[in-house]
């Protein structure tokens, strides 16, 4: 897990090529151990019958892909008709992503348009070099200023609670990779296409 002070090395190693970075997996360390996962941010209607969760990682290729494409399908068809409702929880990799989740909490009611931001936009600031102000500058495109972005990244209660939202999935949902994807809490194997959700959702509407 990231601690406080591997985070404050992290935001200034940010604009150097990450070769030398590393986030540890799942070590639980002292000034976390108590931390209490962050609430659920909910897209969607919260009576909604069917609940989507899905573990991600802000810089997992196959996540932006998936945000890009078949989520947005699926919240036109279920999520803004009111049938399903939608939580992201982080499960960030590495500190960009662990950076990006941060921003996004930070943004308050922004939140879903602060991630869809940073997924469309990955290529740009997931990168070697310069990822530092590429952050900041997208930050800067929510209505976030640098001193709110910098007190953002340095919240060290916001950073424990990440850290407590991916302990949780690791330990009770065997969540272990990006995107996971859980609907009323049965994990949807395989390919990730329309198809396959409504294979499992139709038949929760119809009960």
């Amino acid at each position: 897990m990231l601690t406080r002070r591997t985070f404050a090395a992290m935001t200034v190693a940010l604009a150097l090529p990450l070769a030398g970075l590393s986030l540890p997996a799942f070590a639980q360390s002292a000034d976390t151990a108590a931390a209490e996962p962050l609430p659920d941010v909910v897209l969607g209607d919260p009576n909604a019958p069917v609940t989507i969760v899905e573990y991600a990682s802000m810089t997992c290729p196959h996540c932006a892909n998936f945000h890009k494409t078949t989520f947005q399908e699926l919240k036109k068809e279920y999520i803004d008709t009111g049938k399903v409702k939608f939580v992201l929880r982080e499960f960030p990799f590495d500190p960009l992503a662990a950076a990006v989740f941060m921003i996004a909490r930070c943004s308050d009611d922004k939140y879903y348009d602060v991630v869809d931001l940073f997924f469309e936009t990955q290529g740009e600031w997931a990168v070697r070099e310069g990822a530092l102000a590429k952050i900041r500058g997208l930050a800067r495109q929510t209505g976030m200023t640098d001193s709110a972005f910098e007190a953002c990244l340095t919240d060290q209660k916001l950073l424990d609670g990440i850290n407590a939202v991916k302990d949780r999935g690791y330990s009770e949902f065997n969540v272990t990779g990006t995107p996971t994807i859980l609907i009323d809490g049965e994990k949807l194997e395989g390919a990730r296409t329309m198809n396959a959700f409504r294979e499992i959702i139709d038949p929760k509407l119809d009960t």
